[in-house]
């Protein structure tokens, strides 16, 4: 056995139950049920459990707003829409055809990567302590 070999069977084991088969299946991405699980337990600025915008309501204000995204893998958008409204919408961000330039600016940033949204997503749980039950994900 080599070296890589054996850092495979070490990086495996290090692995949360269920990661390898939900990164495999969806990448570096929000499945439905990561997205639902992830906006649930977002707040206002206010402190209020957010009230959130579906998959169809997201859509919907994009479209109404002439948006198309150019790199929406998943649920990713769902994810980001409702991290704006959560956090932006009704200060910075001031409406939702601002929130849908925010989805837009976010998932088509140039100097962004194709998972950049559900690693920095990833990086809030560790930081917060928040473990993710991968085979739940799934």
């Amino acid at each position: 056995m080599n070296n890589y070999q054996m850092q495979d069977i070490e990086m495996a084991q290090l692995q949360p139950s269920g990661f390898a088969e939900y990164m495999a299946t969806y990448g570096g991405h929000f499945s439905k049920k990561m997205c639902e699980w992830a906006v649930g337990m977002m707040k206002t600025r206010d402190k209020k459990k957010l009230s959130p915008w579906t998959k169809e309501q997201v859509e919907s204000i994009l479209t109404k707003n002439g948006v198309v995204l150019n790199n929406d893998k998943g649920y990713d958008k769902v994810y980001v829409a409702n991290m704006c409204k959560a956090d932006f919408l009704g200060s910075s961000v001031v409406d939702e055809s601002r929130a849908a330039l925010y989805v837009k600016d976010l998932l088509d940033d140039p100097d962004g990567y194709d998972e950049l949204v559900f690693n920095r997503f990833m990086m809030d749980c560790m930081g917060r302590n928040i473990p993710i039950m991968w085979e739940d994900m799934l």
